[in-house]
């Protein structure tokens, strides 16, 4: 009989059941002098000690101002030492912490403001071409709930100041009110029926999934974490902050943004011992390392996700950036995020081209997407995650939470995958019709949907066609109405400043109708291979 296609991580250490102040405070108590947080875009450095003193500060602000247990409070901004004190701070006294992309248009904010119902938002005044304040006073006509706003650079200390009227008692007696199954933060993600899904995570999951990245990567309090990586992903705040702060290790924010040359320089200035990064950024690095000598010698870890890594890269990591003990993570939103990750000293075939094995104490199953059923070992299928790292659910959407999550409480990830005789697992493809752009999921309906607001569009379809430094590049099939004549450009300008600029299709084609089945359903496959063709890209295997 063939072996079934399931795996458990069976694990000697235990789950924490402690929120997540409950165990910072122990850390604390243990690595007081060490540092917890270096911005060095900021010039900022603050040990445990007094990381935790100025976590303390933003949560009596938060008392000040009048915010509640359980209500949800917005961060819009790029990386810098605000945005982890606020992380840490609503996670202090129960607030639920809403991540807001800032690369996020009007209306794109003014949805997810109005579907997580946000009271206050915590925010840069800009970033790059965006206008944080000027968009966020045009969104407040239409997010009745948005109460109040605060700029880093504007009102930051007058809210600090504010606190300083709450006792250290009053602070005790919030702290001591949260328990470690509350929602703690909510993330947008792309799904494949348009807007983006808010996922409810709690201290339960995002606690012990940062902790057991950090021990598969053997964190210790001498590890120094370069984050060229964004903090509204889980990416940041999970696989990076929340596994620093679970070993008293340091985190160390490069830039606000990713600059290869700035992120090495940091990583020499610090003797980082871990970088983190999606395959792209790696790439990038490497270039950057051929103009200029770089000091690595202390780099020996990191992590890569977010698409799948080309051998010669991963192979140039290891040997030029002294990243001996990289590993490769695997997981979504909805599973905290990590569900599979290789271990340090892994085979460098495992390394390249699996994405590791289960996390401890989590399941994963690989089934028939069509009968449910479990699948013999080495036969793809739908990638089904189970155990405490699943989300509490959607946020306000039990209809879209049924959807993906069973009544066993299997989060059905809608990846396609395999599972080799030793527990390996590995990416075959999607299900769903997410396309993955430099590690951004991107929902083709969503993009889809703003197209048929322009007036000459009378239907489109979005594709992820092949690309060397993305992985996926957006195309969109047009077809206009009657009458009607419009260009790329035309439509490319249409979408600026509407959506994203990583959601703006860098290839069109203007046809008269879609490849079809007899069904009547669209052939997007056929799409890909007629668009790749033409462009002369080449399918990624």
């Amino acid at each position: 009989m063939n072996t079934p296609s399931y795996v458990q991580g069976a694990s000697s250490t235990h789950l924490f059941g402690e929120t997540i102040n409950s165990h910072l405070r122990n850390i604390v108590e243990a690595n007081p002098n060490n540092d917890a947080l270096i911005s060095a875009h900021q010039g900022y450095r603050a040990t445990y000690a007094e990381f935790y003193e100025q976590v303390g500060r933003v949560a009596k602000g938060l008392i000040a101002l009048g915010v509640q247990p359980g209500e949800r409070v917005g961060i819009w901004s790029p990386n810098c030492y605000q945005w982890v004190l606020l992380q840490y701070a609503t996670a202090r006294i129960g607030v639920i912490m809403v991540n807001l992309n800032p690369a996020a248009r009007t209306h794109e904010l003014v949805y997810v403001l109005n579907q997580s119902g946000i009271t206050t938002v915590f925010a840069a005044l800009q970033f790059k071409t965006s206008n944080y304040k000027q968009m966020l006073r045009k969104s407040r006509v239409k997010a009745p709930t948005l109460a109040r706003e605060i700029y880093w650079d504007e009102t930051w200390e007058r809210f600090l100041a504010d606190g300083e009227s709450v006792s250290d008692e009053t602070l005790r007696e919030w702290e001591d009110a949260v328990q470690f199954d509350d929602p703690v933060n909510i993330q947008y993600t792309s799904g494949t029926t348009g807007n983006p899904k808010g996922v409810t995570l709690s201290h339960h999951n995002i606690l012990n999934n940062g902790f057991f990245i950090g021990e598969r990567m053997h964190y210790t309090s001498a590890d120094r974490v370069c984050l060229p990586v964004p903090f509204f992903h889980c990416f940041g705040m999970v696989l990076g902050n929340m596994a620093c702060t679970t070993h008293g290790a340091t985190i160390v924010i490069p830039n606000d943004s990713f600059d290869p040359r700035v992120t090495l320089e940091v990583v020499e200035r610090e003797r980082c011992t871990s970088l983190y990064g999606v395959p792209t950024m790696f790439i990038v690095e490497l270039e950057e390392m051929e103009k200029k000598d770089y000091d690595l010698r202390s780099l020996r870890t990191g992590i890569m996700a977010g698409s799948v890594c080309p051998p010669e890269v991963m192979k140039k990591v290891k040997e030029l950036m002294n990243m001996h003990e990289i590993t490769i993570c695997y997981g979504m939103t909805e599973t905290s995020p990590v569900s599979t990750q290789t271990r340090i000293g892994a085979p460098f075939e495992k390394q390249i081209y699996s994405v590791g094995t289960v996390q401890d104490h989590i399941e994963i199953k690989i089934i028939d997407p069509d009968t449910g059923r479990v699948l013999p070992r080495g036969k793809a299928g739908e990638i089904c995650t189970r155990g405490y790292s699943v989300m509490l659910g959607y946020w306000n959407d039990p209809e879209s939470t049924q959807r993906v999550l069973d009544a066993q409480r299997w989060m059905h990830t809608g990846d396609l995958g395999s599972m080799d005789e030793e527990g390996y697992v590995y990416i075959e493809g999607r299900i769903k019709d997410l396309i993955i752009r430099g590690g951004e999921n991107i929902s083709p309906k969503e993009i889809e949907d703003f197209l048929y607001t322009h007036p000459g569009v009378m239907d489109a379809q979005v594709i992820g066609v092949p690309s060397e430094k993305y992985g996926e590049e957006l195309m969109a099939w047009v077809i206009l109405k009657e009458g009607v004549t419009l260009t790329g450009d035309d439509l490319r300008a249409f979408c600026k400043d509407r959506i994203a600029h990583y959601k703006v299709p860098r290839y069109w084609k203007f046809v008269t109708e879609f490849p079809m089945t007899i069904a009547g359903k669209i052939r997007k496959v056929d799409m890909r291979e007629i668009s790749a063709r033409e462009l002369g890209l080449t399918e990624k295997k």
